[in-house]
């Protein structure tokens, strides 16, 4: 198969590039997501109980674990779009899967981050080689290998289909990474909800728990804007890049 031929599969038709309803979707995606934010903002530091132990610092519980969320929503929906790329191999498939991919990675980024600052708080140290710290790490670098794969050099099929194996048998981490406290006795990370090996699930308060759940719906309506946006932004990449072939081949005839 030729190069030309390659990048011909690439082509995004041009209705799907410049599309109003999209346009009006991002504007709508953006207001709710500076409301939600908003809204958690109050329900973390004014609706929320403060916690009798770690006082204001567990105040970042609420990020934490919404930032997990978020980096496993992304991954999943990688994980989803990988598949039916590989099925239909059609280049937005594989566009979606990226874009998430990229944010499942920043926000992992932010897990890492805040569990540190929290963990000095509660465990009197910054970081503790258990279970689930350490599956976290290893789906970051899997996920780090997968954008690495597709900012390589050479056709984006070849690229794409190699990076789709790489989200669907990365995302086998995810799980892991959820069960890891519960299935290896650990002291450190807390189970919230649910029995463990050795601990029982300590419970949440219920403004606690509320303030957690609206944190957590605002993370997911910005993962919608952020995927929305990266995938316009890939969608006008492509469109550039379409333009500039074009007009390779007007110069070379």
């Amino acid at each position: 198969m030729s190069m030309n031929l390659e990048r011909e599969k690439a082509v995004l038709p041009p209705s799907q590039l410049t599309d109003t309803k999209s346009v009006n979707l991002g504007k709508v995606l953006f207001g709710a997501t500076i409301i939600s934010m908003f809204t958690a903002l109050y329900f973390i530091f004014i609706f929320a109980d403060e916690e009798k132990t770690m006082r204001a610092a567990q105040k970042i519980f609420y990020y934490h674990v919404s930032s997990a969320w978020l980096a496993f929503l992304a991954f999943f929906v990688t994980f989803v779009f990988s598949i039916l790329f590989l099925i239909k191999r059609k280049r937005i498939y594989d566009t979606y899967a990226y874009v998430s991919a990229e944010i499942g990675v920043v926000f992992t980024i932010i897990v890492l981050t805040t569990g540190p600052i929290w963990a000095r708080s509660a465990w009197n140290t910054w970081w503790v080689w258990e279970p689930r710290l350490i599956t976290t790490l290893i789906l970051f670098f899997i996920y780090i290998a997968y954008i690495m794969i597709r900012q390589m050099d050479g056709v984006w099929d070849k690229k794409a289909r190699l990076a789709a194996v790489f989200g669907i048998i990365g995302f086998a981490d995810v799980p892991i990474v959820f069960f890891a406290i519960r299935w290896w006795q650990t002291k450190f990370h807390p189970i919230v909800f649910g029995d463990g090996p050795s601990q029982k699930g300590g419970g949440i308060e219920d403004t606690m728990l509320v303030s957690l759940l609206v944190t957590i719906t605002a993370f997911t309506i910005l993962y919608s804007y952020l995927l929305h946006k990266g995938v316009s932004f890939e969608k006008m990449k492509i469109t550039i890049e379409q333009y500039k072939e074009r007009l390779r081949e007007s110069l070379d005839k």
